[in-house]
């Protein structure tokens, strides 16, 4: 029976008509109403400000104007010259020249006056009033406002009392309309409050917050980085989110640290305002690993945008080593006009359109792995009505149906009159149809969301001198399919002494049990057939005249759609192939159309997984490759020709990898394990076999699967233990599932949470104990600190013992702070080069740990005490001499020795120095004068002296 295409396939009927004529036409008035849109304002209005009318033969033309704003509509109507009024003497209802506009009013103007522009044409001419959020403005009892000449003037006005929406009111004898509403909004910018400390570790990531002072309208963020006006630039490690203002850094070096400023500036009066300066210090209990990226900033899921704005869409991400940022469009291409902004963290689209809406994704990713982000834009088309005011000689106490035009489809629209009543239930998309029952003299407007268009409606008295041929239209063929309902409409002509008939073929249609006649003038089939067939006339007749309507009808066989396989399972990775088939009447043309879940495909738009076979005029494939977890759902085939539309639907599921399982929740923690709970992830059509714990920590390199109890953990469970795992440790926990096609993404990480001290000291002793160097009388001692994650609780330092080698008893220096790597030990009693036993152990709260291994150290070496000896000189040329030297005995031997020489008439402060590399014993010294006697001193040097 019945489907949702079927009356419009009755409208098409009557489709011949204009949109306003089919309205007036559908009575046969002395006006037919036809619309044509003209940008020539000036046309419009004669020199009295009202319509101008333009006499062509016996026809009258009216335009009318809508808006100043919009493009004006015009409307023809036809009728005869005793219908033609007075130019002069024409009384009309107001419509407005301008209407008010948003206005944001900064606040430390030195003009006290805000000005809402209001003005209306009519005659006779229009009164004004004004309303505050729906409240109306009694300008005589409140001395903050007055109206001139229609604009609202307001004085001395503030946030608190005149913030809100104004809307304009213009009234004369015949009639009443409203202005589209406009926001009053004040720019201000207050002061900033606090700003804490914050401590960070070397190449950790960290966000410096910015929390605006109170603001209007927006503003702007930037940073200043130690003293203004030395600005914090971006680059992929440093971000700026004009979303929250805060200031993200990945992977924080040295040079990052100082004070942090704030800066924010409003859009509308530049004013600048700088908050406290945030210090930034990095801590001191060590260096962080490497971890894979953690998107910290990322646009909302959804984003709605106007069409012809410019949409900025931020992500950045947080991580070691620093991430790349990439972007792409699902289903389709990033738009060519988009650029990239701010080492890719940010996308920005132009003047975006209705074919840019989409799904965007961000791909964050270092050595260590990756993430992603997806968000839905969605551009509209803002609303634009283009209703024309319809000057329509109608008689009273009949019916009217007018349109209001509006867009977009998803829109719904709210229709009001000011007197009386109207019904305000939701339109159906793109007409909006009110209905007047006993029209007397009123005024009317629509009401689209924040858009008005003022509909002027003016009645009049007047009687039908005769039926005019306006109703008769060319035969239009209407094609259904067999076994449907047909309905035929003649046009509901309430005229007096009127007859109306059907007929078919010549014959009048009599009613039986498939044909009803409705009162209503409605020709209703039940259960269509070929019989049916034909053409149809609606004829009315009166005393004036008589019309005639004709609708041609073809029935034709329904058609009938085979889509297989019907339901069929594939991996990841497969290829499916989909077959369509159509049987139709052969008369009859055929088009087919797939869609995914209801939503047509695009095939351009889809990375190639999808693709469009013709196989034979009545049958088509839909080829599906490399098949992903996205591609399983309902896929339809949707056949139409000019009489039906079919859709057939089959059902695709696919096996894949497991989702990524819920929320992990750490339920009970001890010194070296902690308790799991997590909730079951998608299993994607095959059963999930085992679960894998993983865990990271300050100290490991990016995530660790990690030792479970039971183990293997079951896809049957969702609680399991880890073990072994370090005292005293902050860890983050994430569980990953696996089943027979493959591992899936890992779930979200659980809270942060330390391990519980160990009950016994510490296990392990510093690494690599060394030293040696360092002043005079000092003995130097170096290790490699312990990690925290075996310090095994509070209260962990180093104890360092040492005794002169050959000696007994050792002597203990306690270092309190677990990150020290350097002891030094002084005692000038013990001669250079003294060689030490030295040993490092570790100690917590709950007592000493083990000792590292001994190790001989050194004590720092003083000067050479003695000089060198058997120094012997040897001519070489005339200009080159050959010096050799025996090396300084005893303690501080020399690291090199120095030379020095001059001639023997000069002193010797007035010598040449030369130095030999490293602790050799000869050099050559050049550049000397021939026959020239000189001298020489040889002593040796190392780093003390």
């Amino acid at each position: 029976m019945g489907s949702p295409w079927k009356p419009f396939l009755l409208l098409s009927v009557i489709s011949g008509l204009s949109e306003f004529a089919g309205a007036v036409a559908a009575r046969p008035v002395s006006y037919a109403a036809v619309l044509r849109m003209k940008t020539d304002s000036s046309s419009a209005l004669n020199s009295h400000g009202r319509p101008r009318q333009h006499h062509r033969g016996g026809l009258g033309t009216r335009e009318w104007p809508v808006f100043s704003s919009h493009p004006l509509s015009s409307v023809s109507l036809l009728g005869s010259q005793e219908d033609d009024m007075s130019e002069e003497n024409e009384e009309f209802g107001p419509f407005f020249i301008h209407e008010p506009d948003d206005i944001i009013f900064p606040l430390d103007s030195n003009e006290k006056k805000v000005v809402m522009h209001c003005e209306a044409r009519g005659n006779p001419a229009p009164t004004y009033s004004w309303s505050l959020n729906r409240t109306e403005i009694d300008a005589e009892a409140d001395y903050r406002y007055s109206i001139y000449d229609g604009n609202l003037i307001i004085n001395n006005a503030s946030v608190t009392s005149q913030y809100g929406m104004y809307q304009c009111k213009a009234e004369n004898s015949f009639g009443t309309i409203l202005s589209r509403e406009a926001l009053l909004q004040f720019a201000s910018l207050a002061h900033f409050h606090t700003v804490t400390q914050i401590q960070t570790a070397f190449k950790e990531e960290t966000v410096v917050n910015c929390t605006p002072p109170p603001h209007s309208p927006e503003i702007i963020y930037s940073w200043v980085f130690n003293e203004f006006p030395s600005f914090v630039a971006e680059d992929s490690r440093r971000f700026i989110s004009q979303h929250t203002g805060n200031l993200y850094i990945s992977k924080v070096q040295p040079s990052d640290v100082g004070s942090y400023i704030c800066l924010v500036k409003n859009t509308v009066t530049n004013a600048r305002v700088l908050s406290p300066p945030t210090p930034l210090t990095l801590k001191t209990d060590g260096i962080m690993g490497e971890y894979e990226p953690k998107i910290e900033v990322h646009f909302p899921t959804s984003v709605l945008a106007a069409r012809g704005a410019t949409v900025r869409l931020e992500c950045f991400a947080l991580g070691n080593p620093v991430p790349t940022i990439t972007w792409r469009k699902i289903n389709g291409n990033i738009p060519k006009k988009a650029r990239l902004r701010k080492s890719q963290a940010v996308l920005e689209i132009p003047n975006i359109q209705l074919e840019d809406s989409g799904t965007y994704e961000c791909k964050a990713e270092n050595p260590r792995g990756g993430t992603a982000f997806k968000g839905h834009l969605q551009v509209y088309k803002q609303i634009h009505t283009a209703t024309a005011m319809l000057f329509a000689a109608l008689r009273v106490y009949r019916d009217l149906c007018r349109s209001c035009k509006y867009t977009p489809r998803d829109t719904s629209v709210t229709r009001r009159r000011v007197s009386p009543q109207l019904p305000t239930d939701r339109a159906p998309p793109f007409q909006s149809l009110l209905t007047f029952n006993k029209c007397s003299f009123s005024h009317y407007y629509c009401m689209l969301h924040t858009s008005f268009s003022s509909c002027y409606l003016q009645v009049r008295m007047k009687y039908w001198h005769h039926i005019a041929s306006v109703l008769q239209v060319d035969k239009l063929p209407l094609i259904i399919t067999d076994e449907y309902q047909i309905v035929i409409w003649c046009f509901d002509l309430r005229i007096d002494k009127i007859t109306i008939n059907m007929f078919l073929s010549g014959l009048v249609v009599s009613a039986n049990q498939r044909i009803l006649l409705l009162r209503n003038n409605t020709l209703r089939i039940v259960n269509s057939s070929r019989a049916d067939e034909g053409s149809y006339v609606c004829r009315a007749d009166n005393q004036f005249g008589s019309a005639e309507m004709t609708a041609v009808l073809w029935v034709k066989d329904a058609m009938r759609v085979e889509l297989s396989p019907h339901r069929v399972e594939v991996t990841v990775g497969e290829s499916v192939v989909l077959s369509c088939k159509a049987t139709h009447d052969s008369s009859l043309d055929v088009t087919f159309q797939w869609f995914f879940n209801q939503r047509p495909i695009t095939f351009q738009q889809d990375g190639g997984h999808f693709e469009y076979i013709q196989t034979e005029s009545s049958t088509v494939d839909l080829m599906i490759r490399n098949i992903l977890l996205k591609h399983a759902g309902r896929y339809g085939c949707r056949a139409q020709t000019s009489a039906d539309t079919v859709i057939a639907e089959a059902e695709l599921l696919v096996r894949g990898p497991p989702g990524p399982p819920g929320v992990v929740i750490v339920e009970e923690i001890t010194d070296t394990t902690a308790t799991l709970s997590w909730t079951r992830g998608l299993d994607n059509h095959s059963p999930i076999s085992t679960y894998n714990l993983q865990a990271r920590s300050p100290f490991s390199l990016g995530w660790q699967t990690v030792k479970t109890d039971p183990d293997p953990v079951t896809g049957d469970l969702e609680s399991a233990m880890a073990v072994r795992l370090n005292p005293w440790v902050e860890y983050e926990f994430r569980v990953v599932a696996t089943n027979a096609i493959g591992t899936g993404d890992p779930s979200v990480p659980s809270r942060g949470v330390r391990t519980k001290e160990a009950e016994t000291v510490p296990s392990v002793a510093p690494a690599n104990v060394s030293g040696g160097n360092g002043r005079r009388h000092e003995l130097v001692i170096l290790w490699e600190p312990v990690s925290e994650e075996f310090q095994n609780g509070e209260g962990f330092g180093y104890i360092v013992a040492f005794r002169a080698n050959g000696t007994r008893g050792w002597k203990e220096k306690m270092v309190t702070s677990a990150d020290s790597t350097m002891y030094k030990y002084r005692d000038e009693t013990f001669p250079p080069l003294t060689p030490f036993e030295v040993k490092v152990g570790v100690y917590n709260n709950r007592g000493d740990g083990p000792f590292s291994k001994v190790v001989i150290i050194h004590s720092a070496e003083g000067e050479p005490k003695e000089a060198p000896s058997d120094v012997k000189a040897y001519s070489i040329s005339a200009s080159e001499i050959r010096l050799t030297w025996k090396p300084s005995p005893g303690p501080g031997r020399p690291k090199g020795y120095e030379v020095c020489y001059w001639k023997d008439m000069e002193q010797q402060e007035a010598g040449k120095k030369q130095r030999t590399v490293k602790n050799e014993t000869t050099t050559i010294l050049t550049g000397l004068e021939g026959n020239t006697l000189y001298q020489f001193t040889v002593k040796g040097f190392n780093s003390v002296g």
